[in-house]
């Protein structure tokens, strides 16, 4: 598809947000269950709204009645289904029956897909401003997911079309008008159909502003990172969640799923000029700017060492892995220090990042004890290690 950049969708886009369903596998009528601090109804919105979507139309069916007090507190359109017992597809026929004349296109998703980053929606919009594409998909990890970005050429087609096959088969229709986007979110593919789905995802909430270790991996396809680096990554990690971990036991204020984050990506654009730069830039344009902050410290810290925090253990954990292996601080530096011995500029470069490492060393020993771990272990994340809910299928 060509590429355009004269025009901006999100100004004349509509979110359709699927609330019409029975809820009959969940037990409970699912736009109005508890998620966080709000309801799912209302952490839906708030999402799309993060993303710079304001024109949100919500359908409704099934207890239309009691959803509409939420939906008027929230501001947004409601669209009713009355024929919604026939089915999704009706829903989206009346989603669209109810865009006004200026929309040019709309997101789809249905509510029950609550950790849906607004990131992805970003991309989602950014990659249809950019193409001609009549359709553009997220896909995580080669899987399209939601929301799907529909232009105003299909409008006519869905509103006239008996759902056979449901608007997923419309779509497969126009597969030649078609594009994807890679986006960082495992959320853009799982729903949550029944009671268990829902108690797995909110519980994953609280821990969903930092990337899981497979949303790493997919930004690292998206920045051609090379697998040398990619593996130095994992061990960084491996080491930082530890110390994360202990720090915590210890009761620091620290984040274990930041620290892995960022240290696992921490040289995500390593070969690039002023790398640690160069990536916490990539991953503000991913939609992690909590990530980008050590990322951007971890060449070059001055340690206050009244806390520790994230920034620092990644600085620590890269400085005391070399590869895949571990490695004391005098044999990470100690080539560095020769090697610059005449250059006095670059020698107090060295020693600086190294006074830095030593003090934080000290006072992570301080607060956690001892941080042996014999020189030359290979450090790797365990299997499974903070990735999505093992029993959450994607």
């Amino acid at each position: 598809m060509a590429e355009r950049a004269d025009r901006d969708p999100a100004a004349t886009i509509v979110a359709i947000v699927l609330a019409a369903g029975f809820s009959s596998r969940m037990g409970a009528f699912k736009p109005l269950l508890p998620f966080g601090e709000r309801t799912l109804i209302d952490h839906f919105v708030t999402n799309l709204r993060e993303a710079g979507v304001e024109r949100i139309h919500v359908v409704t069916g099934f207890q239309a009645g009691d959803l509409a007090p939420e939906l008027t507190r929230l501001g947004v359109t409601r669209a009713h289904n009355p024929d919604f017992a026939a089915g999704m597809f009706s829903s989206v026929r009346a989603g669209v029956a109810s865009l006004p004349a200026d929309v040019d296109a709309f997101l789809l998703a249905p509510v029950d897909m609550p950790l849906l980053r607004p990131s992805t929606i970003v991309r989602v919009l950014r990659a249809a401003a950019a193409r001609d594409s009549t359709i553009v998909y997220p896909t995580f990890r080669g899987k399209r997911g939601h929301p799907p970005f529909v232009r105003r050429a299909l409008f006519a087609e869905i509103l006239d079309s008996d759902g056979d096959g449901g608007l997923r088969a419309l779509l497969a229709r126009h597969e030649d008008e078609a594009s994807e986007v890679a986006v960082f979110d495992w959320g853009c593919l799982v729903d949550m159909d029944r009671r268990h789905d829902y108690r797995r995802l909110a519980a994953a909430l609280a821990g969903h502003r930092m990337p899981d270790v497979a949303e790493c991996e997919t930004m690292f396809d998206e920045a051609a990172t090379p697998e040398a680096t990619r593996r130095h990554g994992r061990a960084v990690a491996a080491l930082a969640t530890r110390f994360a971990r202990r720090l915590q036991a210890a009761g620091e204020a620290i984040d274990p799923n930041l620290a892995r984050a960022a240290a696992l990506v921490h040289d995500i654009a390593k070969g690039r000029r002023r790398h640690a730069e160069a990536g916490a830039a990539l991953l503000r344009e991913f939609g992690f700017p909590e990530v980008a902050a050590p990322v951007a410290r971890h060449m070059n810290l001055a340690f206050d060492a009244g806390r520790i925090d994230e920034s620092a253990i990644v600085y620590l954990a890269d400085k005391l892995v070399r590869g895949e292996t571990r490695v004391s601080l005098e044999t990470r530096f100690g080539s560095a220090l020769d090697r610059f011995a005449n250059d006095p500029s670059a020698l107090a470069g060295v020693q600086r990042r190294l006074a830095s490492a030593q003090a934080i060393c000290a006072a992570l020993e301080a607060r956690i004890g001892s941080l042996a771990i014999d020189d030359g272990t290979r450090l790797a994340l365990s299997a499974g290690e903070g990735s999505w809910p093992a029993a959450i299928a994607v």
